[in-house]
């Protein structure tokens, strides 16, 4: 048995901004994005490799988090298309008819659902795959238990695979994300800092506070060592900041029940009359799997 957790907001998204042909339901307003998830999911459920069983997804409603209040810059709905924050609501209610559980996220963010989950359920099933390519997502990953699975590259990252490619453990990606800076949730890590001095610095001293002040007490050797030291030492109130606002909290008040994530099929007749409500008549008879 395994449990996928998906990333709805990134989903939205990706449905909204995809190189498909739009969608205007009955009423006129856009729905492209919330029909796009809704076609998504149902093909997530007919998938034989995927076999979904238990299955939750969490959406950011609205963007702004308790995050917001730490720091001016970070992510929000500042700047979200109308049409695409309008549909904000209707996806929700899209995945609902799909019969799914919906975790909408208000002071906390989509992201502290899917780790949350994973905690909750991770000693309960085979494994816990959560759908989504957002980097800070990594630190959730444990051995094969925990992966992170991105649909459309079609990459499943183990524990083993992503400390290959990283080059430090899943629980510094919080560490990893204070130097480096995070563009997509808009905080900027430290001055100098890419990937490969990031992961070096992460790799081989796990945590900031475990970082030597001094160039010249590193074990690894980096190219801009004595400034990279120099900006971490006056920067490092800033950087515990980022990390902070790069880990997850996996303490959101969710049900720990994992039967409230079963999914027994699409209850027909709310998703045919969904269907109906949005002029979504193409996906009424996609799923496989019905309920009463």
């Amino acid at each position: 048995m395994r449990v996928h957790l998906v990333d709805g907001t990134y989903e939205l998204y990706r449905a909204h901004f995809a190189p498909r042909p739009g969608h205007h339901a009955p009423g006129g307003w856009d729905a492209k994005a919330t029909v796009g998830v809704a076609a998504s999911l149902l093909y997530l459920l007919a998938d034989p490799q995927e076999a979904v069983t238990h299955i939750a997804v969490a959406f950011d409603n609205p963007i702004r988090s308790f995050r917001n209040d730490l720091w001016p810059g970070y992510k929000s709905d500042e700047g979200v298309p109308p049409e695409l924050h309008a549909q904000f609501g209707p996806v929700e209610d899209a995945v609902r008819a799909l019969g799914i559980t919906v975790w909408s996220m208000k002071e906390y963010e989509a992201d502290d659902a899917l780790a949350t989950g994973a905690r909750l359920f991770r000693d309960q099933v085979a494994q816990i795959r959560i759908l989504t390519p957002d980097k800070d997502l990594g630190q959730c990953i444990v051995g094969d238990r925990v992966v992170q699975v991105d649909r459309r590259q079609r990459r499943v990252t183990d524990e083993a695979e992503f400390r290959d490619r990283r080059g430090f453990a899943p629980l510094g990606m919080p560490d990893f994300l204070a130097l480096t800076g995070d563009a997509a949730d808009g905080f900027p890590g430290l001055r100098g800092f890419g990937e490969k001095s990031a992961g070096l610095l992460v790799g081989a001293y796990e945590r900031l506070e475990n970082i030597p002040h001094r160039a010249s007490e590193w074990r690894v050797k980096l190219r801009g060592s004595l400034t990279l030291a120099d900006t971490l030492a006056r920067n490092f109130e800033a950087a515990l900041l980022f990390r902070h606002l790069a880990t997850l909290v996996d303490t959101v008040p969710l049900s720990p029940e994992l039967e409230d994530v079963c999914w027994q099929g699409v209850p027909q007749a709310e998703f045919q009359a969904w269907c109906k409500a949005l002029g979504a008549d193409a996906l009424k008879d996609l799923p496989r799997k019905w309920r009463p």
